[in-house]
């Protein structure tokens, strides 16, 4: 399974970016799905995530901007952000709870990642 992350770019400050990352292979059904994020010497961490009952959990630091939601036609998650600041500049990655065709395994795929970078 593979997870295609897009939507990146720079942005002013206070501005919008919507990211999408969209799921493809064998898949047999995708469970949570999320949003992390890390920036240059910082620790990875996690901005957001919906699970497959659409139960949604956000970061303190983005809570009131940040909005995800998934398409499970699609199997695409989307990260809708507003009112950007300089500091959720970062590599944002797209991760995806996933059972495969032919397996009983719980995999756990993540994409590349896309920039993001909010100046000042």
């Amino acid at each position: 399974v593979q997870l295609q992350a897009s939507g990146g770019g720079l942005v002013q400050a206070g501005g919008s970016l919507r990211l999408s990352c969209t799921a493809s292979g064998r898949i047999l059904s995708i469970g949570d799905m999320g949003w992390y994020r890390q920036a240059p010497g910082k620790e990875r961490e996690l901005v957001a995530s919906v699970s497959s009952g659409d139960s949604i959990n956000y970061s303190d630091p983005v809570k009131g901007r940040f909005t995800i939601s998934r398409d499970n036609a699609k199997n695409t998650v989307y990260l809708q952000m507003n009112s950007l600041k300089p500091e959720d500049t970062a590599v944002y990655y797209c991760t995806a709870d996933n059972r495969r065709v032919g397996s009983l395994t719980l995999y756990k795929s993540r994409g590349m990642g896309t920039q993001v970078t909010v100046s000042s």
